[in-house]
């Protein structure tokens, strides 16, 4: 790894942001999953969107996870974000508790601490993150942290692009697939629309070979995510792993100048199942690896107050079987997205101890989860 080099001359109370550069790949010979590459510089071409569409169709249907490339945004903007959420995690604490998540309203904004014990293992939880909302009039009352404050613009306009040149085109794509018009998704996770979406900061801190063993042992079942899509920029440490349409675990592979993308547990529901929210787990990282602390850029798109959580009127949806005649009925009511995440969110996270839930289901406003180890 390169030395850091400052990259600003911090003034005497901003905070100091340091050059982050990838660790070294894993030289471990690991089972990477085979994903599929989707290359978004063909989406204007004529005929693009439909040949990615149809690119796309079995990773989103049987598989739940796929690498885009060719998506615009410059690897330095990449970096420099992975810059900022690793100066946030060498803050003092007290600086990091000052806009905590607000769990007991389930929402997703601010800073998770990594203060919960994983069961009864006696180990706590090596995750912290930073959640920041999108840059919108709806969100201009939050609390900010100094480093979100100090380069707002600068993280403001990343996360707009990471909506607009990555999420917005796969929901184009999606629509296609269910043969709805264009924008139908697009539109129901619009940008400028109240939703909880966030940009994230993620940090897997490092933990003795034991402490993996202990912790792994209660969440080897893996989990889902909440939202509609989700994006993982490439990192080079080694721990996300999938479980295969087969039912095996296999790893993923971070993809040089790529983004990993999973469709989640909305999109699933919207689309009575069609789309696939795939079960993966965050596993022991290499023993070439085990000491290096995973820091994490995410971004997670998630349905809004114009989001109604009834399944999509898709012809290809009708045509398979799978919509009732109450999923056509308009007239019933149903629970908005940002409703339904923010309790799913609230029955998962507030909370001091992470508890078992195989073999059970989250429910609300009659829409089910199965639920894995939290």
């Amino acid at each position: 790894m390169a030395p850091s080099a400052v990259i600003e001359e911090p003034s005497i109370h901003s905070i100091p942001v340091k050059t982050w550069d990838r660790p070294a790949p894993t030289s471990a010979q690991l089972d990477w999953a085979p994903l599929v590459e989707i290359d978004l510089s063909r989406f204007d071409e004529p005929g693009g969107k439909e040949a990615l569409a149809r690119q796309l169709y079995d990773a989103v249907t049987r598989v739940g996870f796929w690498v885009v490339v060719g998506h615009g945004i410059e690897d330095e903007r990449v970096l420099r974000q992975f810059s900022f959420g690793n100066a946030f995690f060498k803050e003092p604490l007290d600086e990091k508790r000052s806009f905590p998540c607000n769990f007991a309203e389930g929402e997703y904004f601010g800073y998770r601490e990594n203060s919960r014990w994983i069961g009864d293992t006696g180990v706590k939880d090596n995750v912290e993150m930073l959640n920041i909302p999108k840059a919108i009039p709806v969100w201009e009352h939050l609390p900010r942290h100094k480093i979100v404050q100090e380069h707002y613009d600068e993280i403001a306009s990343f996360h707009r692009d990471l909506f607009e040149k990555v999420a917005h085109k796969l929901f184009v794509l999606m629509s296609i697939i269910l043969e709805l018009p264009e924008n139908y998704l697009a539109d129901a996770h619009a940008y400028d629309k109240r939703s909880d979406d966030h940009l994230r900061y993620m940090i897997y801190n490092v933990r003795t070979q034991d402490e993996w063993d202990r912790a792994q042992g209660y969440s080897k079942g893996g989990h889902t995510d909440f939202g509609s899509l989700t994006l993982l920029f490439s990192q080079h440490v080694a721990g996300l792993q999938i479980r295969t349409p087969e039912g095996d675990w296999k790893w993923v592979k971070p993809v040089e100048g790529g983004i990993t993308c999973n469709a989640a547990d909305t999109l699933s529901f919207l689309t009575k199942g069609f789309v696939k929210s795939t079960i993966h787990r965050v596993v022991t990282p290499p023993k070439d690896q085990i000491d290096i602390a995973r820091l994490g850029l995410l971004y997670f798109a998630r349905p809004g107050d114009s989001a109604v959580m009834k399944p999509v009127p898709s012809p290809l949806l009708d045509r398979l079987g799978l919509l009732t005649e109450e999923d056509k009925d308009t007239s019933i009511p149903a629970a908005t997205g940002t409703e339904y995440v923010r309790a799913r969110v609230k029955d998962v996270h507030h909370k001091t101890v992470l508890d078992k839930r195989e073999n059970t289901q989250f429910e609300f406003k009659g829409l089910k989860v199965e639920n894995y180890y939290a």
